[in-house]
């Protein structure tokens, strides 16, 4: 059923409250129920924002700590996790996925394919930590048992089956995003480090940061703040509610297993802790989490010369900027030379209902980066 937007009267006080005043317009005729910006510095909040509705039907007004899932942003957090243990000197980026994960010892390379036919051959290189990195392994996005949902299997179980499966293409070739790959990064972390993925997620990461609502299963008090989904209804007029399509619920069942390349749910506030660690050069708050080595490997092109796509480790790196988004719309840019970092939240699955909705984000980033500029 769809659901029609209350109307919200909308504050016009200057500036600093100048986002709500370039987004209210969108929840107003529909194209969005709502949304929870940030724009911020190291040192400065310049924006921090709620708009719209958490729940149209219910009246519920969006509040800046409401939870989202967010989706492929946890591709950095997992790369930021794996290289600390780069750092340590337990992995090494060039390495073979198999000296780390030996069950991917012989995989083959797709070479051909027709109608009923598929050619296999060994790869000139087995796939490197950079590739699984980098999306250009020639993993699968994902595999045919990671259905109805992607959170069923174990690490153990999912990356088994990623390494029985043929690459799609000659590693180091191309770019092509892969679900899969990161999932093996998360694998690695837990052979290497022998815990379990989200322990180290939690102890060596979101504990220190302080990021109290990053989480793989949201509990009874987290779920009352997370921000419902919609879609774009089948006439395309509005929107209507949804589910995460991608999990099971409900979305606090300890069943339900951590999936490193997509799996989390947060809030603006935890967001702007790590990119603010990673703006920071790695050190934020008096401790070191990564060296200014591996942000720099993370945050620059690492796709190779002969791959026009400009990826990092799990970091789009194409212009002045590095980010990451996640698959309801949701996003995570930090700028170095504005000094600026910017938390986009929003749940939306699929295309926006009307024409233009195609132009929240960018008028969103514009915004944000005339504040920094002003220096608000």
């Amino acid at each position: 059923m769809s659901v029609a937007a209350p109307a919200v009267p909308v504050e016009k006080p200057a500036i600093l409250r100048g986002m709500a005043e370039v987004l209210q317009p969108f929840v107003n005729n529909g194209t969005m129920a709502g949304a929870v910006t940030l724009a911020a510095t190291l040192d400065r909040i310049l924006n921090a924002e709620a708009v719209g509705f958490a729940d149209i039907a219910g009246h519920k007004p969006m509040a800046t700590d409401h939870l989202f899932w967010i989706a492929s942003m946890t591709k950095p957090m997992t790369a930021t996790a794996l290289m600390m243990l780069v750092d340590e000197g337990l992995v090494n980026v060039a390495d073979p996925v198999e000296k780390y994960l030996p069950e991917f010892k012989g995989q083959k390379v797709v070479a051909a394919k027709g109608d009923d036919l598929v050619v296999l051959k060994t790869p000139q290189h087995p796939i490197t930590v950079r590739e699984i990195l980098s999306h250009t392994s020639g993993l699968l996005f994902t595999v045919p048992i990671e259905t109805p949902t992607l959170d069923r299997l174990s690490l153990e179980h999912a990356v088994r089956s990623y390494a029985m499966s043929s690459l799609q293409f000659e590693p180091g070739r191309k770019y092509e995003y892969s679900n899969a790959g990161t999932n093996t990064a998360g694998r690695i972390i837990e052979v290497v480090s022998g815990m379990s993925y989200e322990d180290f997620m939690d102890q060596r990461l979101f504990g220190p940061l302080d990021m109290k609502d990053t989480t793989f299963w949201p509990n009874e008090e987290q779920l009352g703040r997370l921000a419902k989904i919609y879609k774009t209804n089948a006439a395309k007029t509005g929107l209507e509610e949804a589910t995460i399509s991608q999990l099971s619920y409900p979305l606090n069942n300890a069943r339900r297993k951590p999936m490193p390349a997509g799996g989390l749910f947060s809030t603006a506030s935890d967001i702007l802790e790590f990119c603010r660690m990673i703006l920071s050069g790695g050190e934020y708050k008096g401790r070191r989490y990564l060296s200014e080595n591996a942000i720099r490997q993370m945050t620059s092109k690492q796709t190779g010369p002969a791959v026009e796509k400009e990826y990092g480790f799990c970091w789009d790196t194409a212009g002045d900027t590095f980010d990451h988004g996640g698959a309801y719309k949701t996003n995570m840019t930090i700028h170095p030379k504005l000094g600026l970092i910017t938390v986009f939240l929003v749940h939306q699955a699929g295309d926006w209902p009307a024409p233009k909705g195609d132009t929240i984000f960018p008028l969103f980033m514009a915004k944000a980066e005339q504040l920094a500029r002003a220096g608000v």
